[in-house]
């Protein structure tokens, strides 16, 4: 695993495996499942550490992969807050937290 330049981190094997289509990155983010941004922002990375990329098309590829590493994070919060809610339940704690990690 690498930590890319978002904070996030990849299996470095799959760098070359990821391209992104000028189609794919006029989807609006907040469309996106958490799983189809996350793939983008692989795609992204990928390219961005290629170097191949012109400083325009950079500058853009990396706004739009902090959105979408924003995006990631908030889908994150939001599974994270209704798991505790099952967990919680209308009874108290069902298990421990500890049991969660």
């Amino acid at each position: 695993m690498v930590r890319c330049s978002f904070g996030c981190f990849r299996n470095k094997s799959i760098a070359g495996a990821f391209a992104i289509s000028p189609a794919k990155t006029d989807t609006a983010i907040e469309e996106l499942s958490f799983e189809g941004a996350l793939k983008e922002l692989e795609a992204i990375v990928a390219r961005l550490e290629q170097g191949e990329v012109d400083l325009e098309d950079s500058i853009a590829l990396y706004e739009r992969g902090q959105a979408l590493k924003a995006h990631c994070e908030a889908k994150l919060k939001s599974a994270e807050g209704r798991l505790e809610k099952i967990v919680l339940g209308a009874g108290g704690p069902q298990i421990s937290a500890h049991e969660l990690t």
